[in-house]
């Protein structure tokens, strides 16, 4: 019960902060050829075949949008290689490549450990109230799928990979994007069992 009282007290607050971003609608149609050169890494659907890269399939257009200013402000951010793809795409570009993405499939999970899995679903779903870690949940939903519209991405069924250098990317400040430093607050309280089980449980979501 604790746990559940947590959740919903954090996430008032986050959600809030993340409803003040405005609405994005962008092209699918037209993000699909504007979306070509992401296939190498991302896969043509959004299905990365790479553990290394995220899959973009189903995640919302609103978090793909942000994420392609972080890449070219390099600030927050940085990484060579996505600056240098991004870097010409307008605004306009990144809604309609969000879109494409957005109305794409998600295949299935990728392989994870399950009693790894098993022990990040108590994070996950309920949080820690004595470390002052939130729910997973409250946030990225109960399967991962995100908040459409307000950006918090989808993370079910990503790669463990992938996911966990994320984490332990704004664990140690290499990556600083987070608004209001929510992800940089939660992970920072996070041991790396904590972290690799998170990580196994996410990619068990479909």
């Amino acid at each position: 019960m604790k746990k559940l009282i947590l959740a919903s007290i954090v996430s008032f607050p986050l959600m809030f902060t993340a409803m003040s971003g405005a609405a994005i609608a962008g092209d699918a149609a037209a993000g699909k050829a504007k979306s070509a050169a992401c296939g190498g890494c991302h896969g043509f659907d959004g299905n990365s075949p790479i553990s290394a890269y995220p899959k973009l399939a189903g995640q919302n257009e609103a978090y793909i949008v942000k994420q392609v200013k972080d890449f070219k402000a390099n600030t927050d951010r940085q990484n060579p290689i996505m600056m240098g793809m991004v870097a010409a795409l307008s605004d306009a570009d990144a809604a309609d490549i969000g879109a494409y993405f957005q109305a794409q499939t998600l295949k299935e999970a990728a392989t994870f450990d399950a009693e790894k899995a098993t022990a990040g679903r108590e994070i996950y779903k309920g949080g820690d109230l004595q470390k002052g870690i939130p729910a997973c949940q409250a946030c990225h939903g109960p399967t991962g799928a995100g908040t459409a519209g307000i950006g918090y991405p989808q993370i079910g069924g990503q790669y463990v990979e992938y996911t966990l250098a994320q984490l332990n990317a704004f664990k140690n400040g290499t990556r600083k994007n987070d608004d209001k430093k929510l992800m940089r607050s939660i992970v920072e309280k996070m041991s790396d069992a904590e972290i690799t089980a998170v990580a196994n449980y996410i990619a068990s979501l479909k």
